[in-house]
């Protein structure tokens, strides 16, 4: 999708705090953060919808992996996760620490994704 936003970001054509990639996924700091380390999960492949995605356990597993590193970079075992897909049209899953509970500072996008790139397996 040539205006996709999400895929301007795998493409590198817009620049993201990546805090983890693969060959079929992207893990990057949210623009406008919750709490610390909010993280989308993305195909690197576009689907519009978390269910068009082919290999669906695959994408949750890795969504897993960023999530550990989530509890273990922000001392909080709460990490919330969302799957809407009405903000941008590429399929997509919000993990954010618990926003009470987390340590940090949210708008520190590169303290941040250095931290959780320290924690992914």
């Amino acid at each position: 999708m040539p205006d996709c936003v999400f895929c301007k970001i795998v493409k590198g054509e817009i620049p993201a705090e990546k805090v983890y990639e693969d060959e079929n996924y992207l893990a990057f700091l949210d623009i406008h953060p919750l709490s610390p380390g909010h993280t989308l999960v993305i195909p690197k492949k576009h689907f519009r919808w978390v269910w068009d995605i082919d290999e669906a356990g695959e994408y949750f597993e890795t969504t897993k992996k960023v999530a550990r590193a989530i509890q273990k970079s922000f001392g909080t075992e709460q990490v919330f996760s969302k799957i809407i897909g009405d903000e941008v049209p590429h399929a997509h899953i919000w993990l954010f620490p618990n926003p009470e509970k987390a340590m940090g500072d949210k708008n520190n996008l590169v303290e941040n994704a250095e931290k959780i790139r320290k924690f992914i397996l």
